[in-house]
């Protein structure tokens, strides 16, 4: 065996130790929970259908909310 290739041995096996090094100490940190990261968070996207009736809805209930400041009779329809 030559001595480059004992380097490169011995590279392969440092960067092994500090990967292993860098998990333990992650899993010490106290900024850590004990459960991975679950992919993306935060609100989910909507679909242009999804988007037309909430759009709908919320003008129905903003036209309910202006007819009952007005004292206006509230058309209920089904």
């Amino acid at each position: 065996m030559n001595l480059s290739e004992i380097i490169r041995i011995l590279q392969v096996e440092k960067a092994r130790v500090e990967n292993s090094i860098a998990a333990l100490e992650a899993l010490d940190s106290p900024h850590t929970s004990a459960r991975p990261a679950a992919g993306r968070r935060g609100r989910k996207s909507m679909g242009a259908e999804e988007r037309k009736q909430v759009s709908e809805r919320m003008r129905r209930y903003w036209e309910s909310r202006r007819q009952g400041q007005l004292g206006l009779p509230v058309a209920r329809s089904s």
